[in-house]
């Protein structure tokens, strides 16, 4: 496999206890191969992960799998854990600023 991981969302389907993101990856014109991640319902409701986000967070443990083993990943259904998903919104909470509502300090 070359560098180049080609991926697509495909979507998803909410299940009893998790929700189902489907992905497919192009290895080549005639390999393409299926990938299952599954996020618990209670992560969402929790508020540990938002619905807007659980593609991107998908992706992102996907492209990990597929970098650390290009040619074999170990399986092609993932779940993804509580630490991902704390990581990940660690790495995309926004900024604080760095003044209260804009406004400059007072020069007296």
């Amino acid at each position: 496999m070359s560098n180049f991981i080609l991926m697509q969302y495909v979507g998803f389907k909410p299940k009893n206890k998790w929700r189902e993101y489907s992905f497919q990856v192009r290895y080549a014109a005639e390999d393409v191969r299926d990938f299952t991640l599954t996020i618990l319902n209670e992560d969402f409701t929790s508020h540990r992960v938002r619905y807007q986000d659980a593609p991107d967070v998908c992706s992102l443990r996907l492209r990990r799998e597929l970098t650390a083993n290009p040619h074999h990943p170990s399986h092609t259904n993932f779940a993804i854990s509580n630490g991902e998903l704390a990581e990940y919104k660690t790495g995309h909470s926004p900024k604080t600023p760095n003044r209260l509502y804009g406004t400059k300090p007072r020069e007296d």
